[in-house]
């Protein structure tokens, strides 16, 4: 396993405990529904969403929860390194049939964590993940595990995180100050907004250290951003609702202060 699972490695470390209150905000974000297959995009290339993903993955772990991590990034697949896993097969090879559900997933160093490797590269990814059969295989695997993370491409670049819609009950979205474009995020913003996507919440990477921050000095690596100002009565009634405008003015500033800019490299990237 890479040294960049720290939530495994060093449980009791500053950044660990960010990805625990990363954990805390996405599973409140609405408590009325359990959301129980999440994905993770980007607007472009190695902003770190797949050691994102994998921290997070983790700590659910640690709260008792039996988790399962699928690389539906069938372009440049990265989960199977995290983990050190085989990736001679994987999902490419249960979306044709050749091999069971059950024997898809693998076990990881992380107690009650599995992964689905992504397997050999497909020349249509958009078009085998937009299928039935991937509905079928979520289906099928949500009675073996509380919840399920897809690791996606980047939105930014690639329509295959949007395909993945119908499956996914929210998405979490990675900024990486330092690299992100604010245009390029309103622009993923958006898309999700056309599809009626339900966007958890944006995690920022690489946030530089400020005195926003010098309370907790763990934020200088990672922060989480939901929309936890809406009145938990209204929640219900709104949670088809995405705010927009809520989200950007949390993040904006934040993007302001890194776009464009270099930031010292972080375990994420």
């Amino acid at each position: 396993m890479q040294d960049t699972i720290v939530t495994h490695l060093t449980p009791k470390s500053p950044i660990s405990e960010a990805f625990r209150n990363m954990r805390t905000n996405v599973l409140f974000s609405d408590i009325d529904n359990e959301r129980k297959v999440l994905a993770i995009t980007s607007c472009g290339g190695s902003e770190g969403k797949t050691t994102i993903l994998a921290n997070y993955g983790v700590t659910l772990c640690q709260s008792g929860k039996r988790i399962l991590i699928i690389d539906c990034d069938l372009r440049k697949p990265q989960v199977h390194r995290r983990f050190e896993l085989d990736n001679s097969t994987g999902l490419t090879n249960l979306l044709l049939k050749e091999i069971k559900t059950v024997d898809a997933f693998r076990k990881t160093e992380v107690p009650n964590l599995f992964a689905i490797s992504a397997g050999p590269i497909p020349p249509n990814p958009s078009e085998i993940l937009a299928s039935r059969r991937m509905a079928e295989i979520i289906e099928e695997l949500k009675l073996h595990f509380d919840y399920i993370l897809l690791d996606t491409p980047p939105l930014g670049m690639v329509t295959d995180a949007a395909v993945l819609n119908p499956v996914v009950d929210g998405y979490i979205v990675l900024a990486s100050l330092g690299s992100v474009h604010r245009d390029a995020l309103l622009n993923v913003l958006d898309t999700f907004k056309k599809i009626n996507a339900h966007v958890v919440g944006i995690v920022a990477n690489k946030v530089p250290i400020s005195k926003k921050f010098s309370k907790y000095g763990y934020y200088s690596a990672y922060a989480y951003y939901g929309d936890e100002n809406q009145p938990r009565q209204k929640a219900k009634k709104e949670k088809k609702k995405w705010r927009k405008d809520t989200v950007i003015k949390k993040i904006e500033p934040l993007i302001e202060q890194g776009v464009n800019e270099r930031t010292e490299p972080n375990p994420a990237e």
